[in-house]
């Protein structure tokens, strides 16, 4: 399903590519100050299994035409590793990779965005995220703690004269620091690395 996704965000891009505009002129000072946006992997809750009930709200703040500021609600369930990069690892969804019911992810983020040239740019994103830890019963078992960044880089173009827009991009993804998982879970997660790389992303928003 996440290759569904990744590959329907990419035909999206290519669709509207004659429309789409680079990012803010060096001495651009109209731009419109805030947006407030969201991620196309919502799709993903779409999925007939496995549905990760993910919920993503940004809310950001323009500095600069180049410096940017944005806080991010999220929340998500999985029942396999993070560390198993869904899109290019056939691990992912695979039964002996499982946990033994799922952790359900909730917390807020702080980003900051900065432009290189034209609509590229680097972000760093700093994730506090709370944890539940659910049995295959449904019920919760444990509680836990976990820091979750990503390091990003990406494009953005503008839509519609600058009143939404979209970031394609790819992330490196790194766990600095989590609590004691429980038994059964901890035991999945030490198969797989702290860093993932080449995480696809594909955010969106509405200016004003």
């Amino acid at each position: 399903m996440q290759r569904k996704i990744l590959f329907i965000s990419l035909v999206f891009i290519l669709i509207w590519a004659p429309q789409l505009k680079a990012q803010y002129a060096k001495t651009d000072s109209t731009h419109k100050k805030w947006f407030i946006g969201s991620t196309l992997f919502l799709l993903g809750n779409l999925a007939p299994t496995n549905t990760p009930d993910f919920v993503q709200l940004n809310f950001g703040y323009r500095l600069t035409g180049k410096d940017v500021i944005s806080l991010e609600l999220v929340t998500w369930k999985t029942a396999w590793p993070i560390g198993i990069n869904p899109f290019f690892n056939k691990a992912y969804g695979t039964p002996e990779e499982k946990f033994p019911g799922y952790i359900r992810d909730y917390g807020p983020s702080v980003a900051y965005q900065r432009f290189f040239w034209k609509g590229l740019y680097a972000q760093v994103h700093v994730m506090s995220l709370f944890q539940d830890f659910v049995n295959e019963e449904g019920r919760k078992i444990d509680k836990g703690f976990q820091i979750f960044n990503q390091y990003r880089v990406g494009y953005h173009f503008k839509l519609f004269k600058d009143k939404f827009f979209i970031q394609p991009s790819f992330a490196i993804t790194h766990r600095p620091y989590h609590t004691k998982m429980p038994d059964g879970f901890k035991q999945q997660d030490d198969k797989w690395p702290k860093f993932m790389f080449s995480e696809p992303g594909l955010h969106f928003g509405f200016n004003f």
